[in-house]
């Protein structure tokens, strides 16, 4: 810890992240990581400053961290996850002793208050409902597709259902018939609806400072829940002002002060952008490190200087790159799952690996034959990564990869 300036802010990491401890380890700002207990032996080992904590709901124990952390010296809490989102925004709320910023979480964790309050600020959202059943989808389904002018014998447009308080992928399935909706099981209950939106889907990564965007980064999937490449293609960078200006209207929305949000949108045929859904945290699928891999500044520490509130405008200025212009090329990933329902190996295609735009793979090698149905977007076995300087050439590469087998 003798790289550390005690001058600068105290940081908590909320929740169990290798990358995110490096990071932190590896900058001037000191830190201490807040988890749950089964990592206490690896944190001792490894000489990590580190307080067990499990994050359970939020109950009339929670305060008990937040004074802890005060105690300590603290000064701000970062959320890793989507599960320690709402205790951030509670710790928070009494370190800096503004109780808005728990009601502030609370609004980034439940999907269905997110969307009002976008709507609220002008921001445009598709048809959403809550459901607490298997009638209230058919309902929904019938109602949506009656608003589409849909007649008989027309298929009918797909709707979406999400976790109210999950990561963006897990629990995302799309419903479309009867038959659909008969398959959701009972404890997956309540969740939230959404129409269907045709359209350009993209996700942002954007560093927010006093109020400012200090580095926004477009990812690009090729495929929603299996591939994503960062910086974007032209074709979706031409966008960018667009996009600055919805995310200036989520901060405004939101009352975001500082810290790294992760919103998605959607950019129909006509030019309309629709907002998705935004989380307050690093996003799924690696594009933390996608981005250091293509601008060369690491993601995680980024974060903890938008986050602490001693960062002063200089050091922001210092430490992030020009967006587009200074990537040194594009990076992105492909989630492998099994194509074939038996499998004994784990075999990386010649096409992948030999290519020039191959770099790695986090795959494990499975530990039974049998493979169980994909039951969400994100879950996925692991990812392989690539890097190249021409983006559309890497997009075909990441499309082509949906048509290989990795498991044998």
């Amino acid at each position: 810890m003798s790289n550390k300036d005690p001058n600068k802010g105290y940081i908590a990491l909320l929740g169990w992240s290798l990358g995110a401890i490096e990071a932190a380890e590896n900058f001037d700002r000191r830190y201490i990581v807040v988890a749950p207990d089964w990592a206490e032996d690896y944190a001792k080992e490894h000489n990590i400053p580190y307080i067990p904590w499990n994050f359970e709901r939020l109950n009339e124990r929670s305060i008990e961290i937040a004074e802890r952390l005060k105690e300590e010296g603290v000064d701000v809490a970062i959320p890793l996850y989507e599960e320690t989102v709402e205790w951030a925004g509670a710790i928070n709320s009494m370190l800096f002793d503004n109780p808005r910023l728990h009601g502030q979480a609370v609004l980034f964790r439940d999907k269905a208050l997110m969307k009002r309050r976008a709507q609220l600020g002008g921001i445009r959202v598709g048809i959403f409902e809550e459901a607490h059943d298997r009638d209230d989808v058919i309902r929904f389904i019938r109602r949506v597709n009656q608003t589409l002018l849909k007649l008989d014998g027309d298929v009918d447009d797909p709707i979406h259902l999400k976790a109210f308080d999950k990561a963006g992928c897990l629990g995302h399935r799309v419903v479309r018939t009867p038959e659909d909706v008969e398959r959701i099981p009972e404890d997956e209950f309540p969740v939230l609806m959404e129409s269907h939106l045709d359209g350009w889907e993209f996700a942002v990564e954007a560093w927010i400072h006093d109020g400012k965007i200090c580095f926004l980064n477009i990812s690009e999937y090729v495929h929603l829940g299996y591939s994503v490449f960062v910086p974007a293609t032209p074709e979706l960078e031409k966008w960018r002002p667009r996009i600055v200006e919805e995310v200036e209207k989520l901060i405004k929305t939101f009352d975001i002060k500082f810290g790294q949000i992760h919103p998605e949108y959607f950019v129909t045929s006509d030019g309309t952008l629709y907002f998705g859904e935004v989380a307050y945290r690093p996003p799924g699928f690696k594009a933390f490190e996608l981005i250091e891999r293509a601008y060369g500044f690491n993601a995680y520490q980024a974060s903890i200087l938008v986050f602490d509130p001693k960062t002063t405008t200089e050091e922001i200025k210092a430490f992030f790159p020009k967006e587009v212009e200074d990537a040194k090329g594009h990076a992105g990933c492909f989630g492998v799952y099994p194509r074939r329902r038996v499998i004994s190996n784990l075999q990386i295609p010649d096409e992948t690996k030999d290519h020039e735009y191959f770099e790695y793979h986090e795959l494990p090698s499975p530990l039974e034959g049998k493979v169980t149905k994909r039951t969400a977007f994100g879950t996925h076995w692991g990812l392989v990564f690539f890097f190249g300087d021409d983006p559309y050439k890497l997009r075909d590469l990441l499309l082509a990869q949906e048509e290989l087998d990795y498991y044998v």
